[in-house]
């Protein structure tokens, strides 16, 4: 009986896909991963394993999340259209431990539950194919005839699983360390008006505080890696902003965005953090990179979400993007103090020992430089002179 190991986030789909797979011939393995999105693991593997599964694996990932796709992206800002790429940025590193299980399980096959109409299906695939083209793949929500919620539910019952009663009006959450999506039927009228209750990351900017509330991040190399002064993890530091600006409104967006597969759809996100962290980290490059290196970088900011977002993460153009960002950030380092209130990040001061900011009376630009343009267009001096000056 070959081997198949399903990526299991406990959803209605990827529960009914452990029998269903089971009677299409193969033993499946599950796997659940927390990223930040405060899963019961250990209730998610229970649940896998009384749907039939014949193990259940479970791993806390968060960390691994951060070091190896949350940093990169937010060192390169990367974006795509107003999206901060939250639920997009976990697809590659979920089928990377796809792959990762099928090889140590000795299994021939992989499985996703993404939808026909969705992004992740071409996240996953392109995924798989980069990493492990010997694996087979299979998509069940594109292979089976269950295509209303109805019909999954009665699926499920004849099969003896609980699920939850379902309807226009049922929210589906997607959330990790970085932010979260939220998906109903309802929302797929552009008209319609999501109550205040659907945000679980940010309050009403009507009961958010009166008073405004000022936080200082620490960065080295494009990283965050201190708080109010105070050092912490990066995921640990990303959980607390994630609180504070989540409280003062900060982080909704409601946007019309133009999928992978070809056709506008309205997406909803919350993403607190990460709209801080953005608003921080381009106020202290303002600051400590030159005007060419920041007008190359954000050309290459929307070129790198681009890839995220269409599942190219595994790609040579990706790695090459890093290798850009990982050089022009060793300079970003230093302090930004942010204002949070009412929805709104106001960056209030930044400082760095890389600062290439003068002030008129010390720039050293006189009237007999100004007629030329040499020094004008000069570039700065590189990292390692600026190091010596600051040290000097």
């Amino acid at each position: 009986m070959p081997k198949c190991v399903l990526a299991f986030s406990g959803s209605l789909e990827t529960l009914i896909a452990i029998p269903w797979l089971k009677e299409h011939g193969y033993d499946v393995v599950t796997l659940s991963v927390n990223l930040g999105g405060e899963p019961e693991l250990e209730e998610l593997g229970e649940r896998a394993l009384i749907a039939g599964a014949a193990a259940a694996r479970i791993e806390d990932l968060r960390d691994t999340f951060f070091s190896d796709f949350v940093g990169p992206q937010l060192r390169a800002l990367g974006h795509y259209e107003t999206y901060l790429l939250s639920t997009a940025l976990a697809r590659p590193l979920i089928a990377r431990e796809l792959v990762r299980v099928a090889l140590e399980e000795g299994a021939t096959h992989v499985a996703h539950c993404s939808s026909i109409q969705g992004n992740d299906q071409v996240r996953f695939q392109n995924a798989f194919g980069a990493l492990a083209p010997m694996l087979k793949i299979v998509s069940p929500q594109h292979e089976w005839d269950l295509r209303s919620d109805e019909q999954r539910i009665s699926f499920a019952r004849t099969r003896r699983l609980q699920v939850p009663t379902m309807s226009r009006t049922t929210l589906k959450y997607d959330k990790n360390l970085w932010g979260q999506s939220i998906k109903c039927q309802s929302f797929d009228d552009p008209s319609y008006t999501p109550a205040e209750e659907v945000y679980t990351l940010t309050k009403p900017l009507l009961k958010a505080p009166d008073v405004p509330q000022e936080m200082q991040i620490e960065f080295k190399g494009g990283h965050p890696v201190g708080l109010d002064g105070k050092r912490t993890s990066p995921a640990t530091l990303i959980e607390k902003l994630n609180q504070v600006a989540g409280s003062h409104g900060i982080g909704r967006a409601d946007l019309i965005e133009d999928r992978v597969v070809g056709f506008k759809s309205r997406e909803i996100y919350e993403a607190p953090a990460a709209t801080v962290l953005y608003a921080a980290k381009r106020a202290l490059e303002q600051m400590t990179l030159s005007r060419e290196s920041l007008q190359v970088r954000e050309g290459l900011a929307v070129a790198y979400g681009r890839l995220v977002y269409n599942g190219q993460w595994f790609c040579d153009l990706r790695e090459a993007l890093d290798a850009f960002f990982a050089r022009i950030n060793q300079s970003v380092s230093g302090s930004v103090s942010v204002r949070m209130y009412k929805g709104n990040t106001t960056v209030i001061s930044r400082s760095s020992d890389f600062s290439l900011y003068s002030t008129p009376d010390k720039s050293g630009i006189d009237h007999e430089t100004a007629r030329g343009l040499i020094k004008v267009m000069s570039l700065p001096l590189n990292l390692e002179a600026r190091r010596k000056k600051a040290e000097s």
